[in-house]
């Protein structure tokens, strides 16, 4: 077990008021999950707010451990960040929370807590903020050897509290789910085609993403082969990324690439049968809602960060000088590079395969 450091006892009975700290990116939340869900379990009868940016509350919207959402958008500039910064801790004050949970790792999440008068902050010591928490979980070199699921776990199982491995789930609006049946149609497909979504996109940097005229050849076979509707998916910051894939491919594709909002993209995904995918928030979200998923990995860990669902897998090769967790290849880009469409196209054979028998 890992060791707390503080003195103050927490008895969890007389906690009524619990304020969670999300994590700031799509995939980093979906890993979190179920550690939020296991705070719900261990506090059954309390409420719990949680405080996330506005670009990842629809992950949150309807998720049965949440009572209440806080919106932390942070703004551009000095003077609009501390003004947001007082506004969530006034609001934070007012709430009398009891209990903060930090599972996001910054200085700030810590500060605001304390700001705020939450009497029992816990999180780990990270980024030079133990002082502030009230029980402060030391970041050990076991805990760097985890999944990411299993890290946001420990908090709590530091604690003693149980806290059950687990893969993470979404809840889906359906309103989300509307609009990404709506946004399908729209795009030319019907609900009874087989749907197959790519994502040639990595926030991260270059290093993690797999050439798109390779995902253009998948994208043709899925086509060809399945009798596939191809849909594009990513943020607006990864459109060119998915114009050059759809140019590259003979067959046509929907591409909506920085064309929803992350509940529709949500909506549209759960509808899917299939995603390919670079090692992604996507990848984590379409794993997350039992969508089967490949998905390819270079310059990061997937024993860290790989989807957990049972419906997923993993394309690496063992490459001397992977994972370096470098966002761009200072060499030749081997790990990402050494991986052909044929290699990946037989896994998705594979588990389309597998799942079919399973059912």
């Amino acid at each position: 077990m890992l060791k707390v450091i503080g003195d103050q006892e927490l008895d969890k009975s007389k906690v009524e008021r619990i304020l969670v700290r999300a994590t700031n990116w799509v995939g980093d939340v979906v890993m979190s999950m179920p550690a939020l869900e296991a705070v719900r379990e261990n506090f059954p009868s309390s409420s719990i707010t949680v405080i996330a940016k506005p670009w990842v509350k629809p992950m949150f919207e309807h998720h049965p451990a949440v009572d209440q959402i806080l919106t932390f958008s942070k703004g551009e500039g000095y003077f609009k960040g501390l003004v947001e910064m007082i506004r969530i801790m006034r609001l934070i004050r007012r709430q009398r929370f009891d209990l903060a949970i930090l599972l996001q790792n910054a200085f700030e999440a810590a500060f605001l807590a304390y700001l705020g008068g939450v009497g029992c902050r816990l999180g780990y010591n990270t980024d030079a903020r133990g002082f502030l928490l009230t029980h402060s979980v030391i970041k050990s070199d076991q805990v760097l050897k985890v999944h990411q699921v299993e890290y946001y776990l420990s908090i709590l199982r530091a604690m003693g509290w149980e806290a059950p491995s687990r893969d993470p789930l979404l809840y889906v609006p359906q309103e989300y789910v509307k609009e990404g049946r709506n946004i399908i149609e729209n795009g030319g497909a019907k609900q009874t085609d087989f749907l197959g979504g790519i994502s040639p996109g990595a926030v991260f940097g270059g290093a993690k993403r797999w050439p798109p005229e390779r995902f253009a050849r998948i994208g043709d076979w899925a086509v060809e082969k399945w009798g596939a509707k191809v849909f594009l998916m990513g943020s607006k910051s990864e459109t060119g990324i998915c114009r050059a894939l759809s140019s590259a491919m003979a067959k046509s594709s929907i591409n909506l690439c920085g064309r929803t909002s992350l509940g529709e993209a949500m909506g549209v995904i759960s509808q899917f049968h299939f995603f390919v995918t670079n090692d992604s928030g996507l990848m984590h979200v379409a794993s997350a809602l039992g969508v089967p998923t490949v998905a390819i990995f270079g310059p990061t860990d997937p024993k860290a960060t790989g989807p957990r669902g049972t419906k997923s897998r993993i394309i690496k090769r063992d490459i001397s000088c992977a994972p370096c967790l470098k966002p761009e290849c200072p060499t030749d880009h081997r790990c990402m590079l050494s991986i052909e469409p044929a290699g990946v196209w037989e896994e998705m054979e594979d588990l389309r395969k597998e799942i079919m028998q399973r059912s």
